[in-house]
């Protein structure tokens, strides 16, 4: 098979094996699909992000990233906000060095960066959302206060070295991992002593039971269609964080407090429930009549050689994600913001 690399990073192989990872009917999923997942997730992971990123950024933001809402609040003001709550309970202070694992196209980068006034580096394996962060980035006037670098979230120490940064965070991106073990070892590893790691975490919640037939498609929909290896149960999450020698100096599900309005909205594709008036364009885009006009317009520029082989089938994995993400919000099975706030100790037990 010839391998089509895109100028821009993106490989045409990648994005049109994406959706093999699954079986067609995602009720018949079994432990040999998740395996093989687990030990090929990088090439998801691309696949999906070389083929989903665009999509991102038109359908959502340069922020990949879930948020909680006030009656009234913007979309946009509602994901800073977001980057900023995780930054005050990590208490980020000017001059930090701080790692960004698993940045995106860096708009939380960017986006601490100016709120907290630190230096961040960004982590990323997707050549594809490095060049847009990069250009995104020098175009703020940012460019030497956040950087990026392309690396595996598994071999941290490899790259940076140990006890390399003040403080790391991870937002909606270490679900991506083969293990959290492995992700949030090594995230311990380049972390100096006393060092804060915080996340937002996706996960299935504790009442998520996998022996439930429904509950366990639920969490297989919500893999296919977010370039997700295996989904986990939060206690997993938990576990991991204490078993490297993380202390949790806090913990919450935001996505459990009671809002008015909930955090997957925009998903619902309903534009009388947006919150402000230029939301309306965001949300539609989710409707049944967005998608149509989108997932056209994706069709017509693949054929037309646009966009690489895959892209459109991966844009229909996106609405299985918005389906899925939906029914798990209301359903409280999964959540997108599970709040860890961690401290490395300041000595070592040795």
């Amino acid at each position: 098979m010839t391998l089509t690399q895109y100028s821009d990073g993106r490989q045409e192989t990648r994005v049109e094996n994406y959706t093999k990872f699954w079986q067609k009917d995602l009720g018949k999923e079994g432990e040999a699909d998740n395996q093989n997942r687990v030990e090929s997730y990088t090439d998801v992971v691309n696949g999906y992000y070389d083929g989903a990123t665009e999509l991102y950024e038109y359908g959502w933001a340069q922020s990949f990233h879930f948020s909680r809402f006030y009656k009234g609040e913007a979309f946009a003001a509602s994901l800073a906000r977001h980057e900023h709550y995780l930054s005050a309970q990590m208490g980020l202070r000017p001059g930090m060095r701080v790692l960004d694992v698993g940045c995106g196209v860096g708009g939380p980068a960017r986006e601490i960066a100016r709120f907290a006034d630190v230096n961040i580096v960004g982590l990323n394996n997707n050549d594809f959302q490095i060049q847009r962060a990069r250009r995104y980035t020098k175009k703020a006037g940012l460019e030497n206060q956040v950087s990026f670098a392309k690396g595996d979230f598994m071999k941290l120490s490899e790259q940076f070295g140990e006890n390399s940064f003040d403080a790391v965070y991870a937002i909606e991106a270490t679900v991506h991992a083969p293990t959290w073990e492995g992700v949030y070892g090594e995230i311990m590893k380049v972390l100096k002593p006393g060092g804060v790691f915080g996340v937002y975490e996706w996960c299935m919640t504790d009442t998520w039971n996998p022996s439930i037939p429904a509950h366990k498609e639920l969490a297989h929909a919500i893999e296919f269609g977010n370039g997700i290896p295996e989904m986990r149960p939060q206690k997993q999450a938990r576990e991991a964080m204490v078993k490297v020698g993380f202390s949790i100096e806090h913990e919450e599900d935001l996505a459990d407090r009671p809002d008015e309005v909930p955090w997957y909205y925009p998903l619902e594709g309903d534009i009388w429930k947006a919150q402000t008036a230029w939301d309306c364009f965001t949300v539609w885009r989710m409707s049944w009549s967005g998608k149509l006009v989108s997932h056209t317009a994706i069709k017509f520029m693949e054929i037309l050689g646009l966009l690489p082989k895959g892209t459109y089938d991966v844009g229909e994995s996106l609405k299985v994600a918005a389906d899925a993400l939906v029914k798990g919000g209301q359903t409280k099975l999964f959540t997108p913001m599970y709040l860890a706030i961690c401290r490395k100790p300041a000595f070592s037990e040795s």
